[in-house]
Order: C-alpha cells, then sequence, then structure tokens
C-alpha cells in the first residue's frame, strides 16, 4: 500500500517538471509575447509549484485517515507554508530559481494554495472518505 502513496506523490512531481518544462519551452515561445499572457506563462510555474507540492500530504492522509479535523489542517498549514518560503523566496532567492521580484508571482503562489485546499476539499466530498459529522 506505501508503493502505491509514494507513486503518487512521484506523478505529482513529474506533473509538475513537465508542466513547468513545457510552460518554459513552448507555451512562453507562442504566446507569452503580449502583456497578460506574458504575465500568465510567467507566473505559471509559482502557481503549480505551490499547488502541486502543497498536495503532496494526500497520499499520507489517504493512507493513515486521520481524522477530518487533523486531515484539514494539515493540508491547511501545509499550502500556507509552502506559499510563505515561495513567496519569501520572491523577496529573497535561495532556491535560484527566481531572479526578479514579481508581484504576480505571489498571487500565483496564494492561488495555488487555495486550489490545492479546494481540491483537497473536493476530493472529501466525492470519496467520502471521512465522516462529514467528525
Amino acid at each position: 500500500m506505501k508503493k502505491k502513496y509514494i507513486a503518487i506523490n512521484l506523478i505529482l512531481f513529474a506533473v509538475l517538471y513537465l508542466s513547468i518544462s513545457f510552460n518554459k519551452e513552448f507555451v512562453r515561445q507562442l504566446i507569452g509575447d503580449n502583456h497578460i499572457t506574458g504575465i500568465l506563462t510567467g507566473s505559471f510555474p509559482n502557481f503549480m509549484a505551490t499547488y502541486i507540492i502543497s498536495l503532496f500530504p494526500i497520499a499520507a492522509i489517504l493512507a493513515k485517515k486521520p481524522n477530518l479535523k487533523n486531515s484539514r489542517l494539515i493540508i491547511y498549514m501545509v499550502a500556507f507554508i509552502v506559499f510563505l518560503i515561495l513567496t519569501a523566496e520572491e523577496f529573497q532567492p535561495f532556491f535560484g530559481a527566481n531572479t526578479v521580484y514579481d508581484i504576480y508571482d505571489i498571487i500565483a503562489n496564494g492561488l495555488g494554495s487555495i486550489l490545492a485546499i479546494l481540491t483537497f476539499e473536493l476530493l472529501l466530498q466525492k470519496t467520502k472518505l471521512f465522516k462529514m459529522d467528525e
């Protein structure tokens, strides 16, 4: 069973890597030449990184099945911490990926965190993994 959840995280990492690479090599080249699409393609890596990394704990939650309150706390805190780390990286680059401060990247980080939380909540509703009265 553990292998299944490790595989889920590897798939998430592959989606992150491939989507950022595809954006950089193809999408940005094709449509990143005007202001709006430049902002969207430029902030896409931040959005995807925050979204995907914030989803990593879902595999562990599925494996352990803690109560609903603890599961929400885990996902909400991870999403917030990822948001803080990637936002701090906008001000003081320490991963090396970011070289220029950009408010749109911070907005993309926030949207990625929010979407990760919404994805988790949707997953809870669809799978009925937890009893909603917990």
